[in-house]
């Protein structure tokens, strides 16, 4: 057991979050070239009205760290420009660059050696410069349907008029732009090494606590099922990683402070606004999720954290348990990444693909969680009997170290 507790504790460290009070007695600190910061717009660009010079301000989202030391907290203020922005045109893609990043302290303005790497769940690429390109209008799906719509006026105008008046009845246009709003999500990486001066920076303060007992929460997570299982086809499907002590009104709060939306049933008026968001190219933020039991039980929460495209999103499921924890009640959790979609001619509808590394997307939520203030303690467990590597119903990999994090709301 002893093992299991010390192998827990640092492995926190996987999810950017240091229990220490401080960062120690350091005077300055090395962060390596490739060193990747999160950060979180707090004010709007876009394309088609940003101009050189004009200033984005973001926040630190995820504590970053050289080893075990965290030598930039969360919260910190980051500043850019924007270098260049240009609008789509019908053959033309938006671009939009920000450069000139820097850390805000206080009155002062720390220069950091970095350039944008992607924009998180973003339907835009980002190129090596650092350029965010946009999509391509004539490329998108209600462009194609525009252009089987016009073959099939060549041969039937009749038809193809018909065909046109409920195409434009049911999409819209899409909009190619690059469009930012506070709260998108960026990750930005070190072109080179970069010496910091632990003296300018504000001590690390405010974290979560350990669990204890640390026995008994070993005995709980332990005792819970470990996978999920398809509604339709009763195939093993998404493994839990996450739990959560607390209220259900605990858990919607913080959730809803780190920026997740719930999800639509799925039903037909879903299923039309999902057809309708493929095709014009665009986000749902209520987008439905599949029905996953555990246990025989569908899931009593969902939330998810998407962008401006359909094909991405975080996205997880939370069963409440008949368990309590310090007379907490206990819930647990399945937290994946959608990266991609495809049609599933069996299902009739397009299926989500995830990222493998599902260890990522729990130390995502712990992350998200941790920045909005609703998390008093935390721990990261052991579970033996956990497969490191399996398959879920649609047939993606599932690659995971095996333990559950364990958030302790307030």
């Amino acid at each position: 057991m002893e093992a299991e507790v010390h192998m827990s504790w640092r492995a926190i460290w996987c999810f950017g979050v240091c229990l220490a009070a401080g960062t120690g007695c350091l005077r300055s600190e090395v962060l390596a070239a490739g060193s990747e910061l999160e950060v979180r717009l707090v004010t709007a660009v876009a394309s088609n009205t940003a101009r050189a010079g004009d200033v984005v301000e973001a926040v630190l989202i995820r504590p970053v760290l050289a080893g075990d030391q965290v030598v930039l907290p969360a919260g910190l203020k980051l500043r850019a420009r924007v270098s260049a922005a240009s609008a789509a045109g019908p053959d033309k893609r938006a671009s939009l660059k920000l450069e000139g990043w820097s850390l805000v302290l206080g009155e002062k303005a720390l220069e950091l050696p970095a350039r944008l790497l992607l924009v998180d769940n973003a339907r835009e690429s980002v190129d090596q410069e650092g350029v965010i390109v946009g999509i391509l209008a004539s490329e998108t799906p209600a462009a194609k349907l525009d252009q089987a719509v016009e073959r099939v006026s060549r041969r039937s105008g009749r038809l193809g008029g018909f065909l046109s008046t409920i195409k434009s009845a049911v999409f819209k246009e899409p909009d190619p732009e690059i469009a930012y709003q506070p709260g998108t999500e960026m990750v930005l990486v070190l072109k080179r090494s970069f010496e910091l001066n632990l003296k300018d920076l504000p001590a690390v303060s405010n974290l979560p606590a350990p669990i204890e007992p640390e026995e008994d929460l070993y005995k709980l997570v332990n005792s819970q099922p470990f996978q999920t299982t398809a509604a339709k086809t009763p195939k093993p499907s998404d493994l839990t990683n996450l739990m959560f002590l607390g209220t259900e009104e605990q858990l919607a709060a913080a959730f809803r402070a780190a920026g997740w939306s719930t999800a639509a049933a799925l039903d037909a008026a879903s299923g039309l606004e999902t057809v309708r968001a493929v095709a014009e190219a665009r986000g749902y933020k209520e987008a439905p999720m599949s029905v996953l039991l555990l246990e025989g039980k569908p899931p009593d929460l969902v939330f998810q954290k998407q962008l401006n495209t359909f094909a991405k999103r975080h996205h997880l499921r939370i069963w409440k348990r008949p368990d309590t924890f310090q007379g907490r009640p206990v819930w647990v959790c399945a937290a994946t990444h959608d990266i991609g979609i495809e049609f599933s001619p069996e299902n009739r509808t397009f299926i989500h693909k995830i990222d493998s590394e599902i260890d990522s997307e729990r130390a995502k939520v712990v992350n998200d969680l941790v920045f909005s203030g609703h998390v008093a303690a935390l721990a990261l467990v052991e579970r033996p009997e956990v497969p490191r590597q399996s398959m879920n119903a649609t047939g993606d990999k599932l690659l995971t170290d095996g333990r559950m994090a364990v958030l302790l709301l307030r």
